[in-house]
């Protein structure tokens, strides 16, 4: 009875697991991993509350290894060692299938002891982490892991499981639970997408209504009442986390200070401050990047404030930063122009660097002209001399093409005008 609701009721197979069709119906890549139980090295992004501990449990019952758990917030490297010397034993003969939880607060090293023993399959790792694995996972564990991302739930799918969590929790303990029109709406509306919330609110409903006539009615009055204060006010109308973070940085791109101020406040209501900084840092960038790159350190100077003087506090130097950001004028040029480059690279056209760039001061007994060549611009007039610089297979391709605002259109008249004379 210790164990919270939503434990006590966790799935035991993959069809009874609520929302993640994307990645648990049948035919989906996830699926059939689990299905064949042939399970790689797996990392599950996504909020709380949205099945990934209940997915990991159930591919521990399809798996013959040994299951063991570490969560990142609390775990040492002492707990990876003790872990490492069951390989190889009668604890673990087939090898350790090792859940690890919150793996964005292992730091670098941890995330690094591990490396060996998923190398060569003695130990399978499944990670769950709620922060982009991309900026927060070591890159040579992800490069031997496959992502899958989990998405916040649909507040109509977490109906059924309030619903079950009341029949549960009747049954437990001989009571017959009913509910006024409204009530398991009201809790699946008010979780933000978080079924481990909604079940929590089931809890705090069922526990705090009294017997009447044999029986407990939770009333609509209780459920609001009892899920203002459990479930974070996130998402009340049963729109997705990530459809927030969405319209917030959409709001910014496009100049509109009030919306962007809107989603702000319904980020800091759920307590996301590191979404919040995140997302405003990238559309410094993104969007306003070049047009204003002064904006990128006023941005950043507001989110090392927020960050320190946390909530409440950090609503105000992010308030004006999402403004400063929301007003200011646009240019993606920057943006652009690394996609087109990092495009060329990944379709394989790049070649061997000019002679003259290359970081080297002699010349092998082979090389048919010899010496660098490379011309020093500052010793020429205006700091600058024609030279090439990017491979011959791409010599003439332009990545960067400047945006139509005062600061990006000065550096252009200044650098026609420059290389103009110059040639």
């Amino acid at each position: 009875m210790n164990n919270p609701l939503a434990s006590r009721i966790r799935p035991d197979e993959l069809c009874d697991v609520v929302g993640q069709k994307h990645l648990l119906e049948k035919g989906r890549p996830l699926y059939n991993m689990i299905e064949s139980g042939n399970i790689p090295n797996l990392i599950f992004y996504g909020p709380s509350g949205v099945g990934k501990t209940t997915v990991a449990s159930i591919i521990a019952r399809k798996t013959k290894r040994a299951l063991r758990r570490l969560n990142g917030t609390n775990a040492s490297t002492n707990d990876i060692k003790e872990i490492v010397s069951q390989l190889d034993t009668f604890e673990a003969p087939n090898g350790i299938l090792l859940y690890l939880d919150e793996i964005q607060y292992f730091n670098k090293r941890q995330q690094q002891s591990l490396l060996e023993y998923i190398e060569n399959g003695k130990i399978t790792l499944i990670a769950s982490t709620t922060e982009n694995p991309y900026f927060y996972i070591y890159p040579a564990i992800l490069s031997r892991s496959t992502v899958f991302e989990f998405k916040a739930v649909e507040w109509n799918e977490i109906v059924p499981a309030v619903e079950r969590g009341f029949r549960f929790l009747g049954e437990e303990n001989n009571i017959p639970v009913t509910l006024e029109d409204g009530v398991a709406q009201k809790i699946a509306r008010g979780c933000g997408g978080d079924v481990r919330k909604a079940l929590n609110s089931v809890e705090n409903c069922f526990y705090s209504t009294g017997v009447n006539d044999g029986k407990k009615h939770i009333t609509l009055k209780s459920a609001e009442e009892l899920t203002q204060k459990s479930a974070v006010k996130y998402d009340r109308e049963g729109d997705e986390h990530y459809d927030i973070l969405s319209a917030y940085q959409k709001s910014m791109r496009g100049s509109d200070a009030n919306a962007a101020l809107h989603y702000l406040a319904r980020l800091l209501e759920a307590g996301d401050l590191p979404s919040a900084c995140r997302r405003l840092m990238v559309c410094a960038c993104e969007d306003v990047g070049l047009a204003y790159p002064q904006i990128i350190p006023i941005v950043k100077a507001a989110v090392d404030a927020a960050l320190m003087v946390g909530l409440p506090e950090a609503r105000i130097p992010l308030a004006d930063a999402v403004i400063l950001v929301a007003q200011a004028p646009k240019s993606n040029s920057g943006a652009s122009a690394i996609d087109a480059a990092i495009e060329d690279i990944q379709k394989g056209r790049y070649g061997p660097i000019p002679r003259q760039l290359q970081n080297k001061h002699f010349d092998g007994e082979d090389a048919e002209i010899k010496g660098q060549f490379y011309l020093y611009p500052h010793d020429y007039e205006n700091n600058w001399v024609k030279q090439q610089y990017l491979p011959d297979i791409i010599k003439d391709t332009k990545y960067y093409i400047a945006g139509r605002n005062k600061t990006e259109q000065a550096f252009k008249s200044y650098w026609d005008r420059i290389k103009g004379e110059s040639k």
